[in-house]
């Protein structure tokens, strides 16, 4: 189970967007570098010292717009033939990038203990680099859960939003990194075993 399951409805939403922006000639790999940018000034704003919480509030919006951002670079490349080998380094390198920019603020809290979010980057993107694995090996690229991109950023989203509030406790922020590491760990499994599974079939 995955929130990446829901990806077909939610680019159905996104469709007629699409197709204003590459009226307007927008490219994939244009969207794709918005989006890293963004991250990256969002990440770093967030590590600022002193920061009041609330600003945290910024990252569950982010996190959403950001979903929205993948998928409308997804269907310009796919709907609008404007996939490239650039692209899709770029595609890759990206979401690594900002996932490393937007968890990073999550050591710096008080009472968070650093090495689980640093982990969590850790084993972040080596899910990535697993589910790519995958078309080396004559498999597709493998996108399977429990926590894929979209679904750490749900917990981080959640996270960031009732962190301000002060409706979760440092024991339970926590807790819900160790849970989010041991379910990176068998995304990871899952996607080498079905990567394996798939390229299998192939031969």
């Amino acid at each position: 189970m995955s929130i990446y399951k829901l990806k077909s409805r939610f680019q159905g939403l996104l469709r007629p967007s699409v197709s204003w922006l590459y009226q307007r000639g927008v490219t994939a790999n244009q969207v794709t570098l918005l989006a890293m940018v963004i991250s990256l000034l969002l990440g770093g704003f967030l590590c600022l010292p002193s920061l009041n919480a609330n600003w945290f509030f910024l990252l569950p919006i982010w996190m959403f717009l950001r979903m929205a951002f993948n998928a409308i670079d997804g269907m310009l490349a796919r709907e609008f033939k404007q996939q490239s080998s650039l692209g899709a380094y770029l595609n890759e390198l990206s979401d690594v990038i900002a996932d490393t920019a937007l968890f990073l603020p999550f050591a710096l809290l008080v009472g968070i203990e650093p090495a689980l979010v640093l982990g969590i980057i850790f084993l972040a993107s080596l899910s990535e680099f697993a589910g790519v694995l995958g078309l080396m090996i004559g498999a597709s690229r493998r996108y399977d859960g429990p926590m894929g991109k979209s679904d750490r950023a749900f917990v981080f989203g959640l996270l960031a939003t009732l962190w301000p509030l002060n409706w979760l406790s440092t024991f339970w922020f926590n807790t819900i990194l160790v849970i989010t590491l041991l379910l990176l760990l068998i995304t990871i499994v899952n996607r080498v075993r079905r990567g394996l599974a798939e390229s299998a079939t192939h031969v």
